[in-house]
């Protein structure tokens, strides 16, 4: 059984500032902001929402399949999704576009600040979710808005669940479309920051929000994770990094331990802690797809993070 990840797929190129952005801001001129960082670190790594999350999914030993839209430079990356036998079947090239591309900027406090363009992305709306008996589980994380409200549908009307995970494509919609997409989705996943924006434009609390949905999942950092889930609120440990490198991607890593865990049919507190021990082991390393393990070495982690095993 597969997980249908529609979503962003994406070139970062990433930046590392070494200072922090607070010291070079002036909070009483934000009105005319005009700052500039020197970065003498970059790199240009293959990324995206949905390429990240289908990445830790393999990794895990499960087999995703991709829905973007691409540009006519797509094809270093669907290379390296080969390479990793991950599934091109559902991606669409348009030729006159170009693949998303994010620009990161990181500081020393691991506050990020990115400019992305969309590119192919914003013709998400001209695929469409697959009748296929082999998906388990679908994911809609940040995407053209058009191709979010629709894919979440067709999730529906396929009777597939999946994750609703609006991410930095939240500031799209409106309280009320936020809401129509949390009803038809069956679990819903933000962070800390994303969860306050849900509750200042629906006008509801996490609580209520939480009813909407079988599960609602807020990562909160180094200081863990929350999942609701009818009348429990289930905290989730951070797992201590050995190193922090780089937090880009620890967001849709996070959100691949999720989907393993559903699809598994584990409990919320072993998914939940599956999908902290993911996001802990991506910050070790620099880049969204540069980490590897086995399954056996990621069990053998999760008992030595846990004291228990999966």
């Amino acid at each position: 059984m597969s997980a249908l990840i529609c979503g962003s797929m994406a070139y970062d190129t990433i930046m590392i500032f070494h200072d922090k952005f607070k010291n070079h801001i002036l909070p009483d001129k934000v009105h005319m902001l005009n700052v500039s960082f020197l970065v003498p670190v970059i790199r240009r790594e293959f990324g995206g929402c949905a390429g990240n999350i289908a990445y830790n999914l393999k990794l895990l030993g499960e087999n995703p399949l991709i829905m973007a839209t691409v540009g006519h430079d797509f094809e270093p990356y669907s290379q390296w999704l080969n390479c990793n036998q991950i599934s091109t079947q559902y991606i669409k090239t348009l030729d006159n576009h170009y693949t998303g591309q994010a620009y990161i900027t990181t500081d020393e406090d691991d506050n990020q600040i990115t400019a992305f363009h969309p590119g192919a992305m914003s013709d998400s709306h001209k695929i469409s979710v697959p009748d296929s008996d082999n998906i388990r589980i679908g994911i809609v994380s940040p995407d053209g808005k058009e191709g979010m409200q629709l894919h979440a549908q067709q999730f529906v009307e396929q009777n597939i669940p999946f994750i609703f995970d609006p991410g930095q494509g939240m500031p799209m919609f409106n309280g009320d479309e936020l809401l129509e997409l949390l009803d038809l989705a069956t679990y819903a996943t933000f962070n800390d920051y994303e969860s306050e924006l849900m509750q200042e434009r629906t006008g509801l609390s996490l609580e209520q929000l939480a009813k909407r949905v079988d599960a609602l999942i807020v990562t909160m950092g180094d200081k863990g994770s929350i999942i609701y889930s009818g009348r429990r609120r289930i905290k989730i440990p951070a797992v201590k990094a050995k190193e922090l490198a780089d937090p880009t991607g620890c967001g849709d890593a996070y959100r691949a331990g999720l989907l393993y865990g559903i699809i598994n049919e584990y409990d919320w507190e072993t998914t939940g802690r599956i999908a902290s021990l993911l996001g802990s082991i991506k910050i070790e390393h620099y880049g969204t797809q540069n980490h590897s393990f086995t399954l056996d070495t990621f069990k053998e982690r999760y008992i030595e993070s846990f004291g228990c095993a999966f």
